[in-house]
């Protein structure tokens, strides 16, 4: 009998363990056991919810489903006791033991750090919860990945369990993630089946929700369910009766508290129907949202927790203590817990015989922990806060009462790892290897527990589902490869072979495109020298590749592979980009997430609907806490469906303080690629989005067709376009861009793209682009020689964009456009205080009032000295390009001109003229503009003259 049997035999053998408890000294007198090993014992039986143990000294052991003869007094007893005081030799000091004693039994949130500050609304709602008459209240806790929703759920139950309102001791838990997939295998779990139900239903089987009779059931990852889950589950919420599978006309019934959890925003991810039922809601708040002395606290009862499993004292000093609070990026409590259960595990080994203290040393923690500190350290604020609270050494000492909670999670290793650590570290002593060697073997071992944080649940990934993406002929490649990976021993898992799916699929693309196949990056070809066993793997993918294929595989593409290989073993020192897709609809956004989900079970994805009728403020303040949800530490791409969305960049970046990056023209392939790529190692948000700007989707059986043939007509297959003018390409025209994009969002357009692009090399530019796009209308500083319709930026800016999306809208892809002109002439004229209104709608950085008047003056003097006619939209053309150049030089945004092309127009008398009016913008403002800006001046006018 091993020594844990022994103990838990004497436990149910003693009446006491089902009254008064026993104690640890007690049971190791009886056994002739080291009190040490009994008290280690115990504590195992205690987190698998064999025992519980009492609070107060000396700790007593109990046997679950029993209390102790104190809590079974009513409350009238305890307070004729207390107050009456027959107990005439009792003190008062033995008398508030017995109050304190009653209060730990019966409300376990006293025991909750941030009970009276952070979390004191979340106390408060789930109490009301519980205590509600006759039944209490279903509920839904919502918070960020490792928030403490499973923590929270257990304090409910313990907390209903001490106010005696649950018949049924223990809380019944169901991850509805484990049958997300299948709805019948989910009814038959939840509520049970007959003989015969379904092949393989033998006997009749009660379901969870029986089990959970009288007691309470926690649903976690409740958005996990698919819609007839939820339907099931609502429908026993309104009635509080079921079938089993299998069995009709007969109901059972049951009395149920259900307490569900999700990450998502229940308002897109759950039924309404569903949410109505559930009248309570608790928000848990991020780590970085509690304060900072409740920061410490979480640390130091973690501490706690990993100095009664070692019996021994944790030593640390302040940057220890500051690295640690600092590494918390993106996984809240739970990867702080993670973090601190590492460095113990590491502290432990490094003083393996030293039988009293442990030390954590800064300079021997991993680097990802390590840089906590710098990351807290550039937050000044955050940094002062936690200096106040601590000392230059910090002490943790076991005290035998701070246990990890008995429900398991994502971050409790499930066994005791310090024992693995001494057992393997003897064993290699025997073997004869010195320590340092011992202590590399075994921190590998260690790092392992590092892989469960980043664990994701699995979805169903069928190949069918996958086909509809890619084409069959990769997926049976892709197989290949993973069969010959499986021969060389390498560990492979579905998502790498997703990821590998889907880079071939985007290689085969471009290559089908034309495209120039990627430059390998130095700092690529770096990262790949540490990976010598994947490049030579990725050789012999690269020969599979060009076998199947039958055409040269480049060898840059070896580099790739072998970082898309060590991904499945390297996790990133950062968290992965986050990815928000936002797009107009009730569910369009939400629907492609969820399709990308399923394929790659990406937890870094984030959906926001904006409804029509929402303003944009709303949108904004609602895509800013996604942005928030999902960025960790590596900056957020942010995916929309049209144009006007991705104005928000900016903002976004003050309100969350996150770097983001926007593409617009959104698909279900696009965000699948940007999934694909933030899980390789290699990924950074520039990269990122510098790759997607050049994504020509997955590749699919090519059909023959002439790749010339670009005629317009119908079934047109090109995005439609509309090309902004003006003479950077990155001024005025953004700022037409802008104005357009937002009245396309407003006449639900969502087929027509805005592209801003530069007078300079036009035609050449306007050939490229129509390879691509199907070009409708033109508008900006002069109109192209091109047949389609064209406004000025004078009248757009005067209002009539609306006509002019009105008439393109009505224009059908199947009718010839002519060459004629467009009129959209303004009733209003141009006066100086309209184009100041102008500059202070479409620009951020300069004060219209004072600026106008400058460059008012600066046109009069250009048109005094010029031979042709200054017109209103000319004028307006330079008031809003000049503005462009100004805040350029404000932002330090410079614009590029070969030297070649600026010796082109020195020679030029325009040149001279501008160059003399610039001279006023210098005595005025102070500027002085670089000769790049000049030379794009010089090319407004040109095509003014050209007109």
């Amino acid at each position: 009998m091993t020594r844990r049997e022994k103990i838990l035999a004497y436990v149910k053998s003693q009446a006491k363990a089902n009254t008064q408890g026993l104690t640890t000294l007690a049971i190791s007198e009886a056994l002739g056991l080291i009190r040490s090993n009994v008290s280690k014992e115990l504590n195992a039986l205690v987190r698998e919810n064999i025992l519980r143990k009492t609070t107060g000294r000396p700790v007593r052991y109990l046997l679950v489903g029993t209390k102790t003869q104190s809590s079974t007094q009513n409350s009238t007893e305890k307070s004729v006791t207390l107050h009456a005081n027959k107990r005439k030799n009792s003190t008062v000091q033995e008398q508030q033991e017995k109050v304190t004693a009653s209060m730990d039994e019966t409300d376990f949130f006293e025991t909750m750090i941030g009970r009276n500050d952070s979390l004191k609304n979340q106390v408060e709602q789930a109490k009301a919860a519980i205590l509600y008459p006759p039944h209490g209240l279903n509920v839904l806790i919502t918070g960020p990945t490792g928030s403490g929703k499973t923590y929270f759920a257990n304090a409910m139950y313990q907390f209903a369990w001490g106010k005696n309102v649950l018949s049924q001791e223990g809380m019944i838990v169901f991850n509805c993630a484990d049958y997300a997939h299948n709805p019948q295998l989910l009814m038959s779990q939840l509520f049970g089946y007959t003989k015969g139900a379904f092949t393989g239903a033998n006997e009749d089987k009660d379901g969870l929700i029986q089990q959970a009779d009288g007691g309470m059931l926690f649903l976690d990852e409740v958005h996990r369910l698919p819609p007839e889950g939820q339907e099931m589950i609502f429908y026993f919420m309104d009635h509080g009766t079921y079938n089993k599978l299998g069995e009709s006309g007969k109901k059972h019934y049951a009395d149920v508290r259900l307490v569900c959890a999700t990450t998502e925003d229940p308002e897109s991810s759950l039924l309404q129907t569903f949410v109505r039922r559930i009248p309570i809601m608790i928000q848990m708040p991020a780590f970085k949202e509690r304060t900072m002395r409740e920061r410490v606290a979480m640390m130091k009862r973690l501490l706690t927790i990993e100095a009664n499993r070692i019996h021994r004292n944790i030593r640390l000093n302040e940057d220890v203590v500051q690295a640690l609070i600092g590494s918390v990026t993106y996984g809240n409590v739970g990867q702080l817990k993670s973090n601190i259960q590492l460095v113990c595990a590491q502290g432990f080994l490094g003083n393996i015989n030293n039988e009293t203290e442990i030390k954590l040393d800064f300079d021997t923690m991993p680097a990802n922990i390590k840089d906590g500190l710098p990351r807290l350290a550039s937050n000044r604020d955050e940094q002062s806060k936690l200096t106040k609270l601590l000392e230059p050494t910090m002490v943790i000492q076991p005290d035998n009462l701070t246990t990890a909670p008995a429900d398991r999670d994502n971050y409790e290793l499930p066994y005791n790892l310090y024992e693995v650590i001494g057992e393997k570290a003897q064993v290699l002593q025997d073997q004869g290897l010195d320590q340092a060697a011992i202590n590399n073997f075994i921190m590998t071992d260690i790092n392992v527990h590092l892989k469960s944080f980043y664990k994701n649940a699995k979805f169903d990934r069928t190949e069918k589902s996958f086909n509809e993406i890619i084409d069959q002929d990769i997926v049976d490649i892709t197989n290949e490869i993973g069969a010959f990976l499986k021969e060389e021993r390498y560990d492979v898992g579905e998502n790498y072979l997703y990821g590998m799916s889907l880079h071939i699929s985007s290689f085969i693309k471009r290559v089908q495109s034309g495209k120039p196949l990627r430059r390998v990056a130095n700092n690529i070809i770096s990262m790949v020298n540490d990976y010598p066993r994947e490049f030579d793997l990725a050789k012999k993918i690269k020969e599979m590749l060009e076998e199947h294929y039958q055409m040269p595989v480049p060898d840059s593409e070896l580099y790739y592979l072998a970082i898309l290989l060590a991904s499945l073993k390297a996790e990133p020192e950062t968290g992965k980009v986050g990815i928000v897709v936002a797009a107009h609809g009730d569910s369009t956004a939400s629907s492609m997430v969820h399709v990308v989900r399923q394929l790659l079970s990406a937890d870094n994805l984030e959906s926001f609907d904006m409804a029509l009728e929402m303003d944009p403020q709303t949108a904004l303040h609602g895509i800013a806490r996604k942005v928030k949800r999902v960025d960790r530490g590596n900056g957020v791409l942010l995916m929309v469906d049209m144009g006007s969305l991705g104005t928000f960049n900016n903002k976004l970046e003050e309100l969350t303080g996150a770097s983001v990056k926007t593409i617009d023209m959104v698909t279900t392939a696009m965000i699948l690629e940007a999934a694909r790529k933030s899980s390789l190692i290699d990924s950074d948000l520039d990269l990122i989005y510098h790759e997607l700007t050049e994504f020509n989707g997955y590749s699919r059986p090519v059909m023959d067709e002439d790749q010339d043939n670009v005629s317009v007509g119908v079934g047109d297959s090109r995005q439609r376009a509309i090309v902004a003018l003006c003479a950077t390409g990155q001024g005025t025209a953004q700022k037409i861009k802008k104005i357009l994009d937002g009245i396309l969002v407003d006449h639900l357009i969502d087929d027509i793209v805005v592209i801003p692009i530069s007078v300079v090399e036009m035609d050449k530019t306007l050939e490229d682009l129509k390879r691509n796009y199907h070009i409708i209308a033109t508008t900006g500083i002069t109109r192209p020689q091109i047949p389609v319709p064209f406004i000025s930026l004078e009248d757009l800016l005067q209002g009539g964009g609306e006509k002019f999306i009105n008439m393109i809208e009505k224009m059908g892809d199947e009718r010839k456009i002519d060459n004629a002109s467009v009129n959209l002439e303004s009733s209003e004229n141009l006066t100086e205080q309209k184009a100041q209104q102008y500059l202070a709608q479409y620009f951020t950085f300069i004060n219209p009032k004072k600026l106008i008047g400058v460059l008012w003056n600066y046109c009069d003097y250009i048109a005094e000295r010029v031979d042709f006619e200054f017109t209103n939209a000319l004028r307006i053309s330079v008031v809003m390009h000049l503005a462009g150049a100004i805040e350029r030089c404000l932002t330090n945004s410079p614009i590029t001109a070969s030297d070649k092309e600026i010796e082109s127009v020195r020679s030029e008398q325009l040149y001279q003229i501008i160059f003399q009016a610039n001279e006023l913008l210098e005595t005025t403002l102070n500027l002085k503009l670089s000769e790049e800006e000049v030379y794009y001046i010089v090319k407004l006018f040109d095509t003014e003259g050209v007109k």
